[in-house]
């Protein structure tokens, strides 16, 4: 029997929301000593360094605040609190990101910043502080600037953990039209922005992708009557038509798009089509990074998946996000 996504309703307890928050397999076998730094590239063994030393301090299990540090509130550490890997695609920081936390004593959390939104939103802020500060450390991947109310929000999650003594690390992945662009510099919500910025060492790390450069070609799409006798013929295989998909994502907070998928060896989806709206897309591109997780292929009819988000998308402030959805949409198009 098919698996259709569209009528799945699933349940995710904060349990299991947190318990989640770790690296994707992918990055599950990575540590310091498999990084490889270009030696052409001298930041990139300076991060290296940076974060082991910093590894073989939240080695350590935590240090209680003291009394004199609870009045004042705040927990005296050295340094700031924070490591920021700002860089182009490509140039290890995640791998650096997930070896750190590999190191690290717990308890502990690895996310992606779209994650770690929709963490917040799916248990409140209130709940969020209470159930992080105990944590030794936060490590977050792919860093975004490019909602105001996504950054109020976590600056003033990140505020009061850094106030309870949690220890942070972050990566972001910054354009390669705008490299060297400052990743705290937006003028929009710059006192936000400002004040995350207050917390983190930034380090920049420079080097050519070494996966590739620009957007890999799209395969030709499947006919949808293959997309759906394949998905029939392979077991855990799910097939939805796009626009029952999407609808039903509109239905599901975003938290829940990895549990929609549990149990899925592979995603069919027929008649994709071109996407005007914004919200549509954001949901999309989040279901996109869950399947990338797991590492799940995906059969795919209706218009090339190149064609998928409007130039205008792709040229807007979100594009960073739409070009990493496009990239690895591709790439587990290719593994079908």
């Amino acid at each position: 029997m098919v698996i259709r996504l569209s009528e799945r309703w699933p349940e995710v307890s904060p349990d299991r929301l947190l318990s989640e928050c770790v690296p994707p397999p992918r990055f599950a076998d990575v540590r310091f000593a498999t990084y490889r730094p270009d030696p052409a590239e001298p930041s990139q063994t300076e991060a290296l360094t940076l974060l082991t030393e910093r590894a073989a301090v939240l080695a350590q299990p935590r240090q209680e605040p003291t009394l004199w540090s609870r009045l004042r509130g705040r927990t005296p550490a050295p340094g700031k609190p924070g490591i920021y890997l700002d860089g182009g695609f490509g140039v290890g920081k995640t791998h650096l990101l997930a070896s750190l936390w590999h190191e690290a004593a717990g308890p502990k959390m690895y996310c992606t910043f779209v994650e770690l939104t929709n963490l917040v939103g799916a248990l409140g802020l209130r709940t969020a502080v209470e159930a992080l500060s105990p944590y030794r450390v936060l490590c977050i991947d792919e860093f975004e600037l490019d909602d105001p109310g996504d950054t109020m929000l976590i600056t003033r999650l990140l505020g009061q953990l850094v106030g309870a003594g949690v220890q942070l690390a972050a990566t972001s992945n910054t354009l390669p039209d705008k490299l060297g662009e400052g990743r705290f510099q937006a003028v929009d919500f710059l006192r936000e922005i400002q004040a995350l910025a207050a917390n983190f060492d930034v380090r920049r790390i420079d080097g050519p992708d070494y996966r590739h450069r620009g957007l890999p070609t799209a395969p030709d799409p499947w006919p949808d009557e293959r997309v759906e006798a394949t998905a029939a013929e392979r077991p855990d295989t799910s097939c939805d038509h796009f626009v029952d998909l999407h609808r039903h994502l509109a239905e599901l907070h975003p938290s829940k798009y990895g549990a929609l998928l549990d149990g899925v060896q592979a995603v069919g989806i027929t008649d994709i089509r071109p996407l005007t709206d914004e919200n549509v897309a954001l949901r999309l591109v989040v279901l996109a990074d869950r399947m990338y997780d797991r590492d799940l292929p995906l059969l795919a009819s209706g218009v090339p998946l190149d064609q998928l988000f409007s130039a205008a998308m792709l040229k807007g402030g979100y594009r960073k996000k739409y070009l990493r959805a496009l990239s690895r949409l591709i790439a587990l198009a290719r593994k079908s």
